[in-house]
């Protein structure tokens, strides 16, 4: 049987990451620009004609690819993640209607980054493994050296141009996103970091690792 503690870090994944899909058909719908990943994932939607759900979950698996040169070793959340997000990420898309109106616009923005925000704190807080795209990031860190900030800077300017490119949506929510986005999973992190045992990461080491989602 399974333990209260696995079961509740199963759940709060599960729940995080559904938000988190979810977070990403109200940036869409809102009309006013994505974050970097997203302006990517967009552009490729748009040039393939793929969901945008289909088009995450595959990214997120070409990703994991270059997990084995950076002998990254993914977590059942992981695996969830790159499924997941993709689902719910459709499944709203087509429950959610345009909106047009701005000030409707600007609703759904803020809320697409709150709701962005406690679905990040939920999975990483469930310490069952990174995203595709953290352990990325995380893995480049630990292999060049280089740190945290540059990586994850490094990464998105180029996600974020290529993604522009092929079509993807910049605008002011992208720039809402990286700024907000990191104080409100810093604020909700520990509210929902699941306790460990022996020793726990420090939840700014967290939000550090997952700020790239």
């Amino acid at each position: 049987m399974m333990n209260p503690m696995m079961t509740r870090r199963i759940t709060q994944l599960l729940i995080g990451l559904a938000m988190y899909g979810i977070s990403l058909a109200v940036f869409i719908r809102a009309g006013l620009g994505l974050d970097p990943w997203d302006v990517f994932h967009q552009g490729l939607s748009e040039k393939t004609g793929f969901s945008m759900g289909v088009v995450v979950i595959a990214v997120s698996f070409l990703v994991l690819l270059l997990w084995i040169p950076l002998r990254q070793m993914p977590g059942i959340g992981t695996i969830a993640n790159a499924v997941l997000v993709g689902l719910f990420a459709d499944l709203g898309l087509w429950l959610i209607p345009d909106v047009t109106h701005l000030g409707g616009q600007i609703a759904m923005l803020a809320g697409a980054v709150i709701l962005n925000g406690i679905a990040s704190a939920c999975y990483i807080g469930a310490r069952l493994g990174p995203g595709a795209r953290d352990g990325l990031m995380t893995g480049l860190v630990r292999r060049t050296g280089w740190s945290v900030r540059l990586v994850r800077t490094g990464i998105e300017v180029v996600v974020l141009a290529v993604g522009f490119l092929l079509g993807g949506s910049v605008g002011v929510g992208t720039v809402v996103y990286a700024l907000a986005i990191g104080p409100i999973v810093q604020v909700l992190l520990p509210k929902f970091m699941v306790p460990e045992r022996a020793k726990a990461t420090a939840p700014t080491e967290a939000v550090e690792a997952a700020s790239a989602a």
